[in-house]
């Protein structure tokens, strides 16, 4: 996967790094026992996934290859 630069666009960095708060957010009111706090990071959490993959619609993600491509580049590899 290091060959084809897998996750190292803005949209992946960009959904990972919100993700990854609503994440932190959802841990912490988890621990403090408050309910609305943990559902709102949890909401976060979501939202990171809905931001990367709006970003990638828009073309900030990495292109798909076709099958045929995939294979030839997995042929010469070898």
């Amino acid at each position: 996967m290091s060959g084809s630069s897998h996750g190292h666009t803005l949209a992946a960095w960009t959904g990972v790094i919100i993700s990854f708060i609503g994440f932190c957010v959802a841990g912490v009111f988890m621990v403090m026992a408050n309910v609305v706090g943990f559902w709102a990071g949890m909401v976060i959490t979501v939202a990171g996934a809905a931001v990367g993959g709006i970003m990638h619609l828009m073309g900030l993600g990495q292109k798909r290859m076709s099958r045929a491509a995939v294979e030839q580049k997995t042929a010469n590899a070898a």
